[in-house]
């Protein structure tokens, strides 16, 4: 990991693809931070408080699913009239309206977290048919034995993934070519229902994503601090974090793997390769919409306008 001091504040060219509301919020935050020390344990401190607040509002779709899953763990009542994986259905709507009423995500983010939706919810209705994990058969929002909200839980991750990238800016060093990636997805996706018939690549697969994406480092912005790392560690720290999540949402009961039926217990360290799959498949959907760009492309971009401007 290294640092790489930045002047700029990111009210120039990282902001163009906020939203109104964090272009608001980005102002805000200028004026109070313009003010602070560039250097000491200060500064430092200051990166780390900037670098959490901008995690946090990028997994806000999904830290709003997770308290609504262990509200209703904690506080839906048994007897209540409507069934509560069809209040998670309702409040998960809600929520998805919300952040398109308050202008929280951009209109071609919501093209690619629908497509983690569908591509989550038909890997649901395998999966549960074939008895990977199961939820309480209970509510009418549903397929089959998948209620409906379960496709959400596949969207908050999407919605992650297009936020944190315009969030902080991300660049990237040597990335691996789209159809290439492209190509290692769609045998992750397909790995996911052939190898309950068949052999399971997932190893093969494991040893393709190190081969593509060993070379690679993502450049990321906090405030004046850019940090550069291997994008290999990323992936492999966004996947524990989300087997985390897991582990809060099976005790909260929104689905049930075969070893928790009698009891809660810790989903099995196992499913952080398939949680590091899975996320390969978000990155690349990702990319689909935020072609992974070098560092300095916007300075490279804003000299040719002004030659071409000077023309």
């Amino acid at each position: 990991m290294s640092f790489q001091p930045n002047s700029r504040f990111s009210g120039d060219e990282s902001a163009r693809g906020f939203t109104p509301l964090e272009r608001a919020i980005d102002r805000a935050a200028v004026r109070i931070l313009a003010e602070k020390p560039a250097s000491g344990a200060r500064a430092f401190f200051l990166e780390c408080a900037v670098f959490l607040l901008k995690q946090a509002w990028a997994c806000l779709f999904g830290a709003l699913m997770l308290l609504v899953i262990i509200a209703a763990r904690l506080w839906y009542p048994d007897d209540a009239l409507l069934a509560r994986n069809d209040a998670l259905t309702i409040a998960a709507v809600l929520i998805q309206l919300g952040m398109l009423l308050f202008k929280l995500e951009a209109g071609r983010e919501l093209w690619v977290i629908m497509l983690f939706h569908l591509t989550g919810t038909v890997m649901e209705l395998f999966k549960t048919d074939v008895g990977s994990w199961a939820y309480e058969a209970e509510g009418f929002l549903r397929i089959g034995a998948v209620p409906l909200f379960s496709g959400f839980m596949y969207a908050a991750v999407g919605s992650y993934m297009v936020r944190v990238y315009r969030l902080h800016n991300l660049r990237f060093e040597r990335y691996p070519r789209i159809w290439l990636t492209t190509v290692v997805a769609f045998a992750i996706y397909l790995n996911f229902f052939s190898h309950h018939f068949v052999y399971d690549i997932r190893w093969i697969l494991l040893a393709a994503i190190v081969l593509l994406w060993w070379r690679t480092w993502m450049h990321f912005r906090i405030w004046r601090v850019t940090l550069r790392v291997p994008l290999l560690l990323v992936f492999a720290g966004v996947a524990v974090f989300i087997w985390l999540a897991e582990n809060i949402a099976t005790w909260a009961g929104a689905w049930l793997y075969p070893h928790q039926m009698d009891g809660w217990e810790m989903v099995s360290p196992q499913k952080l390769i398939s949680w590091l799959l899975l996320m390969i498949l978000s990155v690349v959907m990702v990319t689909w919409v935020y072609p992974p760009k070098t560092p300095g492309a916007e300075a490279t971009s804003g000299q040719a306008q002004s030659s071409s401007g000077a023309d």
